[in-house]
């Protein structure tokens, strides 16, 4: 990178003397330029042109491409640097959750049932109740009755006796489905489980409402099937609902690139429809999702890099090995501290993931499967050393990387594969990791970020919207703090530095997209994504990181988000 960045800097400095008329579209200046590049790591200007950075350096250097037509913004003495780019996270699932009811903030199953109940009340008979976000292990009351932990549905269905209701668990992992729901899905007590699932039931044998891992598939059919029954025109207005509140959510938070980790090949065309009408303005670095044909034919016909003038990249195929710690999904070597009798689940066969691998490899796609336990990591580096054969430039990536045995850490590095992590998730649910796998377990293997940058793993960072908030500044500060919201430090030898999470959420998500010439730091000739903060993470008092705000979001060269004349307020 270094000395790519060194060649930047003289061709930047080649064609300002050959070109000396102003030519800037835009300059930031008064600011506090941090470039996440070697070779200049911080400036007071950017210029831009044509949608590429022209020029980084000291307020006079920059000022002398201004012209007629130039825009400049005063920055204020405030922190400039690249765009946020989000590592992991669902795109479409993040703009859903934004025009549905978000549970995230639930206090208790009573909170959850009154809002169902409030929209229930509000809905046509017969229409879905869509929501996402509930946690039981956050929950501040105990709940009474459950199973496992979880909460049964009859006072959910009680609420909501004509409207089928679908809350999907934080995780993504799991689902809580109302009677009418189940009865749009004919479950009955005679429903086998799916393989790699768990239907939850109660002593009498009856569907308490909760389906795991691959069992949520028998509600969601349900809830596709009623879908289908509206016509394309309200399925495309709903959609683009969907897309609208993504983008929106992005620029306000800084986004500008986004990895979404799971498109079908259905939502990989209607993304192409909404760019071809300037509908879509978060670039997209998009993995294929796993429930497609997932053959060497569809690789190639759906390989994109760089479209759409670099707004538009499909070249990874995403897979999944196991499932959610929260939902006891995740497999582990060993078995659950708070219960013994279950591993976890291996929801997609090994031999299906490696035939997969083979056709990413011969089509050119980089492979990304989630792996949260330990032995989810260790049988996914196994798939992957047998099918590499030594190459370690093909940037395969384990997806959250939640939970490493100790043996198996190095092996990342060893291999060339990229632990795809989210900061956030350690803060998130640290408290009651030790919990589920003990606190040697928890110590030795959970969200070893510095074991990993120590064994020369390279990261990316992620916030696996809508699992968690889209907000890189949250994940910043999980990054260099690992505080959890009870002020308890989870294992503080694990931290990053903040210049390390700052290139976690920028040029090291990157490289694991490929896309490290182009983006990932405010270098001449890259793309002229970058944001304008309230406050200097590399500087400010780690109490205040979180009040950090995005102020000024630019997306190839233009301002997408102002709020810099509001920043103060």
């Amino acid at each position: 990178m270094k000395k790519y960045g060194l060649l930047s800097w003289a061709v930047s400095f080649i064609v300002l003397a050959c070109h000396p008329k102003p030519q800037a579209e835009l300059i930031i200046h008064n600011a506090q330029v941090i470039t996440l590049d070697e070779a200049l790591p911080t400036a007071r200007a950017v210029a831009i042109s044509r949608g590429r950075i022209l020029a980084v350096g000291a307020d006079s250097v920059v000022m002398r491409q201004r012209g007629a037509r130039t825009r400049v913004i005063d920055a204020g003495g405030r922190m400039v640097m690249p765009g946020f780019i989000e590592g992991h996270a669902h795109f479409m699932g993040l703009g859903q959750s934004l025009v549905t009811l978000d549970l995230r903030d639930a206090t208790d199953w009573r909170d959850i049932v009154q809002r169902v109940a409030n929209a229930a009340a509000r809905a046509d008979s017969g229409a879905w109740i869509i929501g996402r976000g509930w946690h039981q292990e956050k929950w501040r009351r105990p709940l009474t009755p459950h199973v496992q932990g979880y909460p049964l549905h009859n006072d959910l269905s009680a609420v909501s006796p004509d409207n089928p209701v679908l809350l999907s668990h934080a995780s993504g992992h799991g689902l809580m489905a109302n009677a009418r729901a189940m009865a749009a899905a004919g479950i009955t007590a005679d429903t086998p489980t799916p393989q790699g699932g768990v239907i939850l039931r109660d002593a009498h044998g009856a569907a308490t409402g909760v389906f795991l891992e691959n069992a949520e598939t028998l509600i969601y059919d349900a809830y596709h099937r009623y879908q289908q029954q509206q016509n394309p025109g309200q399925r495309h207005k709903n959609l683009m609902k969907q897309l609208t509140a993504a983008t929106r959510h992005c620029l306000e938070n800084g986004v500008t690139t986004f990895h979404d980790a799971g498109a079908s090949y259905n939502t990989i065309d209607f993304y192409k429809k909404a760019l071809a009408a300037d509908s879509l303005h978060t670039r997209l670095y998009v993995m294929v999702a796993p429930d497609e044909k997932l053959d060497v034919a569809h690789f190639k016909k759906y390989k994109l890099i760089d479209g759409y003038d670099g707004m538009l990249t499909v070249r990874a195929v995403k897979q999944y090995a196991d499932g959610a710690l929260g939902s006891r999904g995740a497999w582990m070597l060993a078995p659950y501290s708070d219960q013994p009798g279950s591993v976890g689940q291996n929801v997609t066969p090994m031999d299906s993931i490696a035939r997969v691998a083979r056709a990413a490899l011969e089509a050119g796609f980089q492979l990304c499967t989630h792996a949260i336990g330990d032995r989810a990591n260790r049988e996914v580096l196994n798939v992957y050393e047998q099918a590499l054969h030594g190459a370690t430039d093909r940037r395969w990536r384990v997806e959250h990387a939640q939970h490493i045995d100790p043996a198996d850490q190095p092996r990342f590095a060893r291999l060339g594969v990229i632990a795809s992590m989210q900061t956030v998730h350690c803060t998130s649910d640290g408290a009651w990791v030790p919990q589920r796998i003990g606190m040697d377990r928890a110590r030795k293997g959970a969200y070893v970020w510095r074991n990993l940058l120590n064994s020369g793993t390279r990261l990316a960072n992620g916030t696996d919207a809508p699992v968690e908030r889209l907000a890189p500044i949250e994940n910043f500060y999980a990054a260099v703090t690992r505080r959890l919201h009870n002020g308890q430090v989870f294992f503080g030898e694990q931290k990053l530095t903040r210049m390390e999470a700052l290139q976690s959420l920028t040029i090291w998500n990157a490289y694991a997209g490929f896309q490290e010439k182009e983006l990932g730091s405010l270098t001449p000739g890259k793309r002229a994504d970058m944001i304008v903060l309230s406050q200097n993470l590399l500087t400010v008092p780690e109490n205040l990181i979180q009040k950090t705000k995005v102020l000024l979001t630019v997306l190839d060269g233009k301002v997408m988000y102002d709020h810099l004349k509001k920043g103060d307020e």
